[in-house]
């Protein structure tokens, strides 16, 4: 990494507002911030592909199934973050091999469900316990078997909702594992059903235990409407669009770049971090967004350097909290095994 560039970038930063630096740190005087720096980790042990589906379990990360552009796969990876180091771990049976599933996590347990296998959309439901280092089959999927769907747990509870079985769709559903029961959320059981555009190849993000819902695909269009879910109320409440469409304000003008599907999300220390994917060309960029201003920030900001990997859709991410990676992913006939962490600040002490 080029620490001159950063230091000259250093400069301008200085120079623009404080809304800008807001986004990552309080101004001071006594430090400034050089933002997007890209490390090259461990590469992932198994073998390259694209499609996967991951979830964390105990500060690690897990990396399960995906598509090698030979075969769907089953087999489960685990990264520990602290030794920089990946295991393998006990597979899926090999009927349930698949790709374009999702992962999620809760009470120290991992799940995956829906996926393609490549004959048929999935809905069968896998539990993961790493004490034991079994899988167990769980109550299927509630909804139709979909593939590109999009995840995310909070509390005792797992989500998962939209996707594609042959139509676009947009219904959520939310996973019991104590009693392993789906139940659809249509606003009949205190959880008000989703009201944004049907998607595939979406994404979704947790901060302060509400989930937010963004990007995708949908009939040849990428998808601009932006979704948070507070599961104490049920409900979902409509967020800026990611798009330049508000013509009496500037805080979008530059949001041209965030709709994409098959992206890569996850949060560190409060703010949440979009990159990859591909909304007709495949993408490095990233993009910051902040829940307490509800308004993104990246692309066109000079200081935030691009992915450094190959660019890429279908990549998984992880994050600990305070890291977030990004691992796998393929490009058109290319498959990788390549892993990145982002270091969205550096700080320096005058």
């Amino acid at each position: 990494m080029n620490v001159l560039l950063y230091l000259k970038k250093m400069k301008k930063l200085l120079l623009i507002s404080c809304f800008a630096a807001l986004t990552f740190s309080s101004c001071t005087s006594e430090s400034t911030y050089t933002q997007g720096v890209w490390e090259q980790r461990s590469d992932f042990d198994g073998v390259a592909r694209n499609d996967a589906a991951s979830f964390m379990i105990d500060g690690d990360g897990y990396v399960c199934c995906g598509y090698d552009g030979d075969e769907r796969l089953n087999d489960l990876w685990r990264y520990n973050v602290s030794s920089n180091s990946w295991t393998q771990r006990a597979s899926l049976p090999e009927s349930a091999a698949r790709n374009a599933a999702v992962g999620f996590s809760v009470n120290g347990k991992g799940y995956i469900t829906t996926g393609y296998n490549g004959n048929t959309y999935l809905k069968d439901t896998w539990e993961y316990d790493p004490t034991s280092n079994k899988w167990t089959q769980k109550a299927d999927f509630a909804g139709s078997g979909r593939y590109y769907a999009l995840s995310f747990s909070i509390g005792n509870y797992g989500y998962v909702g939209t996707g594609y079985d042959k139509n676009y769709l947009k219904d959520f559903y939310r996973y019991d594992p104590v009693n392993d029961k789906w139940e659809i959320m249509d606003g009949t059981n205190g959880m008000n059903s989703f009201s944004g555009q049907k998607r595939r190849g979406g994404s979704a993000f947790v901060i302060n235990n509400i989930a937010y819902v963004v990007g995708g695909q949908s009939n040849g269009s990428y998808c601009d409407d932006f979704w948070k879910f507070d599961p104490s109320k049920g409900t979902w409440t409509a967020l800026r669009d990611i798009a330049d469409n508000n013509d009496k304000e500037d805080y979008d003008d530059n949001y041209a770049g965030i709709a994409r599907e098959r992206a890569v999300t996850f949060v560190i220390d409060g703010k949440a971090f979009l990159t990859t994917g591909t909304s007709g060309s495949l993408k490095t960029d990233y993009w910051i967004y902040d829940p307490a201003t509800d308004l993104w920030s990246g692309d066109s900001d000079d200081d935030y350097t691009p992915f450094k990997g190959s660019a890429r859709a279908g990549a998984v991410g992880f994050s600990t909290g305070t890291k977030g990676f990004v691992v796998t992913g393929g490009s058109s006939s290319l498959y990788f095994d390549d892993m990145w962490e982002l270091l969205p600040y550096e700080k320096e002490e005058d």
